[in-house]
């Protein structure tokens, strides 16, 4: 194997080991973004209610092609998150017949200050860098999460 190629290859296994690093590091947001919203919410049921509140409403089967999550995992989160008052159906303006979530305004309240907060602490990290390096930076990441 020549230099370059083993270079690449060993550029390439630092960047899957900083992406496992981070993917842990979202994992510990969700969990205490989650914990933010209420004691004892899952970081599963705090992914979904950020949806609802970000999509103003949607459905369970919506969600559930969404994140790839089996319907039933999807209707037993959607349930507490009903229990803790931070979720409600209601008919369909279009369709009666078919039920859609959203998100109570005490949830999209306590949402949004969770999100300002992680915002903020990436603020603080990304803001020194040039503009042209975070639009590559955001760049890449899209390109890696549509391949």
């Amino acid at each position: 194997m020549t230099e370059a190629p083993r270079a690449a290859d060993e550029a390439i296994a630092d960047v899957e080991q900083q992406m496992s690093v981070l993917f842990s590091r979202a994992r510990t947001i969700w969990k205490e973004a989650a914990q933010q919203v209420h004691p004892d919410l899952q970081p599963a049921a705090y992914k979904l209610l950020s949806t609802i509140v970000r999509l103003g409403t949607t459905n369970a089967h919506v969600l559930a092609e969404m994140f790839e999550m089996d319907k039933s995992v999807v209707s037993r989160q959607l349930r507490m998150l009903e229990e803790f008052g931070l979720v409600e159906t209601r008919p369909d303006e279009r369709d009666g017949r078919v039920r859609v979530l959203a998100a109570t305004p005490d949830a999209i309240e306590r949402v949004d200050r969770v999100r300002s907060g992680n915002q903020q602490r990436l603020r603080d990290v990304l803001i020194e860098y040039p503009e042209s390096e975070l639009r590559n930076f955001a760049e890449l990441i899209r390109r890696i999460t549509e391949a």
